[in-house]
């Protein structure tokens, strides 16, 4: 995302250096606003230190940053020779955004103020993701937004940023989609349609590598340059970091892990000649389904009770089952990319996590990695709020962070 700290005790990455020289002013100001994001509230003097600033240049942006409320000052700090120094940190109140994570079983809405915390969120699940179900829920939180930030604040909104899967209208048996909602999806146009009636620009990304993002930006990314990144959902899916830049590829959907195949084809267990996919026995939709068959709370997952009587079991076997097949990714993955790391996070409770993980750990211990670097296992930081909130960063980074390249290049949708 950022060159790397010339200190190594410092331990994330720092932002692009600015420069001095004119016609740099809004450049200059990104920097000053990314050294503030990643290293918490600073006095003018180690701003102008870690960004390469004069102090004068410092002083000069960081008065025109606080005159448009993107800063605001603290308690000044005293104790030291001479003048006190005066920590400044971003304003929430500087910026919004809208994320919002289009789902295979539920939308959800995040409002996000400049800092990246959520302000409010808001949730609708269904049983199938249906358009005429899903984007009049859009278009009353939208309006419900645009009234609590009220006509100042509501000016201060960057974007909408919507995560959702490349195939809302995919894989109809595995979801038991009907096939005139699958046929539904083939002639919206999803960022259109929302930006039909938004008042905000849109933007759409694929939700695993908008959560993929969130963890880049806010999580994991500040301290590893490359890594896969694995999502379990509904469906499981990853995105991929490398030299810390979230990379699309030619469609947009690098580290698709989900479409895996998890044998060679022609050799399957069962004699069949097309092997099963990632997603078909390590997503939570098998989980939940031998949930319900026992007659349980398909929700389970979503905490504790998923690794206590009577749905222990069930977790158990989908857990042996998840986590041989995801080291299978892993290892394949890392023997083609060379990775740093490796993110797993989910839509899960944080105890079924670390689960996963353990069972992951332990499968890939059984691989021969001679010839390879085994990656590091490492737990997603956000959870369930990943997709949403990384769609949100989408427009708050686009229009303050001083690299713009560091995302996939996605053109805006305006209202």
């Amino acid at each position: 995302m950022n060159a790397r700290s010339e200190n190594p005790d410092e331990g994330a990455h720092l932002p692009t250096r600015g420069s001095d020289q004119g016609g740099l002013r809004q450049y200059n100001e990104r920097v000053v606003l990314q050294a503030v994001r990643l290293q918490g509230a600073l006095p003018g003097a180690e701003i102008a230190r870690l960004t390469g600033l004069t102090a004068q240049t410092v002083s000069v942006i960081t008065k025109r940053l606080l005159q448009d409320g993107l800063l605001r000052k603290g308690e000044p700090v005293r104790g030291k020779v001479g003048q006190p120094s005066v920590p400044l940190s971003l304003h929430p109140e500087g910026a919004y955004a809208v994320g919002i994570k289009v789902g295979r079983r539920s939308v959800d809405t995040l409002l996000v103020d400049f800092t990246g915390q959520v302000c409010q969120r808001w949730q609708l699940s269904y049983a199938q993701a249906d358009p005429k179900l899903l984007l009049p829920e859009i278009r009353s939180r939208l309006q419900e937004i645009g009234r609590k930030l009220g006509p100042e604040r509501r000016g201060r909104v960057q974007g909408i940023g919507v995560a959702a899967p490349l195939a809302l209208g995919g894989w109809q048996s595995l979801l038991g989609m009907p096939p005139e909602v699958a046929d539904t999806w083939q002639a919206v146009d999803l960022a259109g349609a929302i930006a039909a009636f938004a008042p905000w620009p849109v933007t759409v990304i694929k939700d695993t590598a908008a959560a993929c993002l969130a963890e880049l930006v806010t999580g994991r990314g500040h301290s590893i340059g490359s890594f896969l990144y694995i999502f379990v959902d509904t469906f499981i899916g990853g995105g991929l970091v490398l030299d810390s830049k979230l990379r699309g590829g030619l469609s947009g959907n690098a580290g698709a892990v989900g479409s895996m195949p998890l044998w060679p084809a022609g050799q399957g267990r069962d004699g069949a000649s097309m092997p099963p996919q990632l997603l078909s026995v390590a997503s939570l939709l098998p989980l939940e389904k031998a949930y319900a068959a026992a007659g349980l709370d398909s929700m389970a997952a979503a905490d504790g009770r998923a690794l206590q009587a009577p749905w222990q079991p069930i977790t158990q076997s989908w857990l042996e089952t998840a986590a041989a097949a995801i080291a299978q990714t892993i290892v394949s993955s890392a023997c083609l990319l060379d990775i740093d790391s490796v993110v797993l996070d989910g839509s899960f409770s944080r105890e079924l996590l670390a689960a996963l993980l353990d069972r992951t750990a332990q499968a890939l211990s059984r691989y021969d990695w001679e010839g390879v670097a085994r990656p590091p296992l490492q737990a997603g930081t956000i959870g369930s709020d990943a997709r949403a909130l990384g769609g949100a960063l989408l427009p708050l980074h686009a229009n303050f962070s001083p690299n713009r390249d560091l995302f996939i290049k996605l053109g805006a949708r305006e209202a």
